[in-house]
């Protein structure tokens, strides 16, 4: 560390899960449409980890967790080409070339699992022909991607049956399953920007009257038990299962007038179960639906023990001072962690940060290296 450089909480070592993490420093899950391109969209090769992938992470590991891309449980959950699944032996074999290179480097990597809900188009599940969501309420006036690469306008969800919601859960368990066959430490349920566990959460999403609807507590149902199931199955124990949420969020169409309740009712309800870590979109950089007050991590502190990552728009130092404060015990990057892979050593060293790659740079309809893993680490002069 340079003589310049003050002594950064940031960069002492905490524990997660029993497992100890050299910094505070998380990689951000980042979609960013990676898996081989095929002709035949139906090709499980363009959902299946390959080399970029691992090339990818590898360059990373020096943070103290990664969260990978947010990773389909199953074809129902899955809506975006060339974004991953955790479902075929060989997507899991891909991952696990991911998980050793990231272990080989001394890192530690979470899975980040997910299910699109309703933001999926129905030609990516021919089994089904479906999308689902907890009630019949589309994406207004939003256009979503057909598997051919067409937009189109959202079509209005399915509302999942209770044998539905029994069904989805269990996809969670089988890709936690076979996450820990592919070498993950631990798994984090995608739970927000407007995806399905972020739809059961809302009241603008959930109209439902049953046990999955309504009060604070049967909203947050379907992800307690999903938890529960994959504890219960065996894969992971609590202490290496965690969720990420984004209360303030207005992607996907998403926000309530009861969120601030809603969120920390979450949080107090599933705070007993002694899960790995909260991820929170604590900050305003992905948008602000405007419909009640904001939600921090220092709120969410008041009723939660555990870990908690903070994420969006942080700099060094406003992260340190989270850190310090006691509202956060991590905090997270995306795109700034993307053009700088050796985000850990330039906070380390005090060197320069190379800025935050334009989304034109980043988001190539054809893959590849380029915008990916073509960011250079820092040379001092």
């Amino acid at each position: 560390m340079s003589d310049q450089t003050p002594k950064l909480q940031l960069l002492s070592p905490v524990t997660v899960g029993g497992q100890t993490l050299r910094n505070r420093v998380v990689l951000a899950p980042l979609t960013r449409a990676r898996c081989t391109s095929t002709t035949d969209p139906f090709d499980p090769v363009n959902a299946t980890p390959n080399d970029l992938l691992v090339e990818h992470y590898a360059q990373r590991a020096s943070g103290g967790l990664l969260v990978t891309e947010a990773t389909a449980v199953s074809e129902m959950g899955w809506g975006w080409r060339n974004a991953p699944k955790i479902c075929t032996p060989e997507q899991v074999a891909g991952w696990k070339r991911v998980t050793e290179a990231v272990h080989e480097k001394g890192g530690v990597i979470y899975i980040q699992l997910w299910h699109g809900g309703r933001q999926t188009h129905s030609s990516f599940h021919p089994s089904t022909g479906k999308i689902f969501a907890p009630s019949a309420i589309a994406l207004p006036n939003a256009a979503v991607k057909t598997i051919d690469g067409e937009s189109v306008k959202a079509e209005v969800p399915t509302e999942m049956t209770l044998q539905d919601i029994q069904d989805t859960i269990q996809e969670f368990v089988t890709a936690a399953r076979l996450s820990k066959e592919a070498g993950f430490d631990g798994v984090e349920l995608h739970s927000g920007n407007g995806y399905l566990i972020d739809t059961f959460f809302q009241s603008s999403t959930n109209k439902r009257t049953d046990e999955y609807g309504g009060s604070i507590e049967n909203r947050c149902r379907f992800l307690k038990d999903v938890v529960e199931a994959i504890i219960a199955d065996g894969s992971y124990p609590s202490e290496r299962i965690a969720f990420h949420i984004s209360p303030q969020g207005n992607y996907g169409d998403m926000g309530s007038n009861d969120n601030f309740d809603q969120f920390v009712g979450i949080a107090k309800i599933m705070n007993p179960l002694g899960l790995a870590y909260l991820n929170m979109q604590d900050g305003l950089g992905f948008g602000f639906h405007e419909k009640d007050k904001i939600v921090t991590c220092a709120d969410i502190r008041k009723v939660w023990d555990g870990p908690i990552i903070g994420n969006i728009g942080l700099t060094r130092d406003v992260a340190e001072g989270m850190i310090r404060s006691g509202a956060v015990d991590m905090c997270s990057w995306g795109r700034l962690y993307m053009s700088n892979p050796d985000l850990v050593e330039r906070f380390t060293n005090n060197w320069p940060l190379a800025p935050e790659a334009p989304y034109q740079d980043w988001w190539r309809a054809d893959g590849g290296a380029e915008g990916y893993n073509t960011y250079p680490t820092y040379t001092p002069e």
